[in-house]
């Protein structure tokens, strides 16, 4: 509890210093100035008329207090750097202005050097920044010696990358040497960045390496496709560095600086073959920026990562709705230390709890809801159906119609590509999902809008934490057929995806968002075992099993029926949708319902491929 006043004494003593440095700095620059104007004497007769002095008072009373306006106090010793240096000078600037008028005004100083004034300002910029930058200028000279620093070669000349030099600069963290840069731009190659060359294109890191002795590299590239990234890391892999990170993508640092602390190991969703995203975040941030936000599924992959984003953009209340207990306790403390000044709410409640649901609802009263809670995983609800159909159809009617009853601006129902020519119960009941909403969206104010995606990397239970468990038991690692192909999207991707398309649906919409190409299955794991440092079909053996039960070997984004029309972001789209009569939905629900209650495999799928045209029943 005594930190905070120690840091404020610190605090303190660090101000009172540099008043004192600056006074006794002040009085010495007009002192030489005028021994410098005159020779190397100061003049008997300014001294006996106080013009001496009066300008070393004249000075003092005007740069102290803009020294003090311009934060050249409050400043940290060991990371000065050009900024406080223009605040100097803009201080300086206006102190100079001040002074030479009040003498010009009061023409107190018959007979006044002028030039002495000018020389004054010089030498006080010159002792006062020399004095401020005096720490900085030690501990890049001298700190850190004793260290063994990595040899890093940065690929990537833009504004990430000269963010990366200068906190890889940073006195404080001196761990990392930097030799230079390489970049595709043709019109960077040659030019200094903070006296650093561009040595070369991403072609020469093979020569760069071996001529400079590169310890490690930097992929400084966060707005760049996947195929530059894994040039470069092919290209690194290619010269014999087991050492290469990468700055993430703008979804995952969307509102935060770049330094070395973001840098991580490459991952498999850096060398996926998408562009970057685009967003309209200012729309994003009116869209929910002091309103009750809810989300449902709030500790699953989905949800927490919605948590996570939403946060940022200043929700009055947050709340975060799941029966997991753990993982909501988890992903509330997270936020709760990084977001103090944003309220978040914890509830523990299962959605097919109509009863609690309402009066949650009823009490709390959210703005906007995230429909996440759903059980996704496509073998386990083959085994399942009766949770399925619980949690994902029954389930979303309750939270939905409660929206609705609380006045509710909009609700964002997390839908799938499953959903589409469905093949599994699991997509069959996502596709229920989407025309509960739509029917919904033609009661009241409230506006119902879906969104599909297909899989997301790293989710969990998704197929990139299953290869990285066979990797480390040292294989082999498992892919169900050759020819096996799905969409993927980074979880932050996803979710930012998910918000712009919140924000521009004005209700009754399924949004399709643009999942970039598919990608082979094998190739993915192909990818991960070399990722891990390994040979694939030497080290660790590739094997072929078959398609379980209601997966597809390839994933549509639209049904037979459906086209799609395109919206001001190129990575969405909406889905064209037949309109959902809501009686014969309302009708089909009871139906649902009642083969539920009966309870049977059988049953539920047959009321299922009745009710969905395009459902096809896995071996049918």
């Amino acid at each position: 509890m005594k930190l905070p006043d120690i840091n404020i004494k610190t605090a303190n003593k660090r101000i009172l210093f540099f008043v004192l440095a600056d006074i006794i700095l002040i009085t010495l620059s007009v002192v030489l100035a005028f021994m410098l104007r005159f020779d190397g004497t100061l003049p008997a007769e300014y001294l006996e008329r106080g013009i001496i002095q009066n300008t070393i008072i004249l000075s003092l009373i005007f740069s102290l207090p803009t020294f003090y306006f311009f934060g050249l106090y409050s400043f940290s010793w060991s990371f000065v750097s050009t900024s406080e240096l223009v605040s100097l000078a803009k201080a300086i600037i206006l102190s100079f202005i001040f002074a030479a008028g009040s003498i010009f005004i009061l023409q107190s100083f018959a007979g006044f050097p002028r030039s002495t004034l000018v020389i004054s300002y010089f030498l006080i910029f010159a002792f006062c920044g020399g004095v401020r930058f005096a720490k900085r200028i030690y501990l890049e000279l001298f700190a850190g010696k004793e260290l063994t620093k990595e040899r890093v070669l940065i690929v990537g000349a833009g504004e990430a990358g000269e963010q990366i030099l200068r906190s890889i600069l940073s006195p404080q963290k001196r761990i990392y040497s930097p030799i230079g840069f390489v970049d595709d731009d043709s019109s960077k190659q040659g030019i200094l960045i903070h006296g650093f060359k561009v040595l070369g294109k991403l072609n020469r890191i093979p020569d760069i390496v071996k001529d400079y002795q590169i310890q490690e590299m930097v992929v400084a590239l966060p707005s760049a496709g996947a195929e530059a990234i894994k040039k470069a890391v092919e290209l690194g892999r290619k010269s014999g560095l087991s050492k290469i990170k990468v700055v993430p993508s703008i979804a995952e640092i969307i509102g935060g600086k770049i330094s070395i602390h973001n840098l991580r190991e490459i991952q498999i969703e850096d060398l996926l073959q998408r562009e970057p995203i685009s967003l309209n975040t200012g729309l994003i941030e009116k869209f929910i920026k002091n309103k009750k936000v809810l989300i449902t599924g709030a500790a699953g992959s989905i949800g927490s990562e919605l948590a996570r984003q939403v946060v940022k953009f200043k929700p009055s209340l947050l709340m975060l709705l799941d029966q997991d207990e753990t993982g909501i306790f988890n992903i509330s403390e997270e936020l709760e230390h990084n977001f103090s000044d944003i309220k978040i709410k914890s509830i523990i409640a299962d959605v097919t709890d109509e009863k609690e649901i309402k009066k949650i609802f009823g009490q709390l009263r959210p703005k906007i809801f995230f429909h996440a809670a759903a059980y996704k995983h496509v073998p386990l609800m083959e085994k399942n159906p009766e949770e399925a159909v619980k949690n994902n159809v029954f389930g979303t009617k309750i939270v939905a119609e409660n929206a609705l009853k609380v006045g509710a601006e909009k609700f964002i129902f997390i839908s799938t590509d499953k959903a589409i020519n469905p093949t599994s119960i699991m997509g069959a009941t996502k596709r229920i999902g989407e025309m509960i909403c739509q029917t919904l969206n033609q009661k009241n104010h409230t506006k119902f809008i879906s969104v599909r995606f297909g899989n997301v990397l790293n989710s969990r239970g998704s197929v990139i934490p299953t290869f990285k468990e066979q990797i480390k038991r040292g294989g082999p690692v498992e892919v169900t057929h050759p020819e096996m192909k799905r969409y993927f999207m980074t979880i932050p991707e996803a979710v930012l995806l998910v918000m712009q398309a919140a924000e521009m649906g004005r209700g009754g919409e399924v949004f399709v968002l643009d999942m970039g190409k598919p990608v082979k299955i094998v190739d993915l794991a192909r990818e991960m075992i070399k990722l891990s440092g390994f040979e694939p079909d030497k080290d660790i053996p590739i094997v072929f099993t078959k398609p379980r039960p209601g997966e597809k070997l390839f994933e549509e984004i639209l049904t037979a029926e459906e086209g799609i029309i395109a919206t001001q972001n190129k990575k969405i789209f909406i889905a064209k949708l037949a309109r959902i009569e809501p009686r014969r939905l309302s009708s089909d629900l009871e139906k649902i319902r009642s083969v539920l209650q009966e309870g049977g495999k059988k049953g539920i799928v047959s009321v299922l491929k009745e009710k969905i045209p395009f459902y096809k029943v896995h071996g049918s």
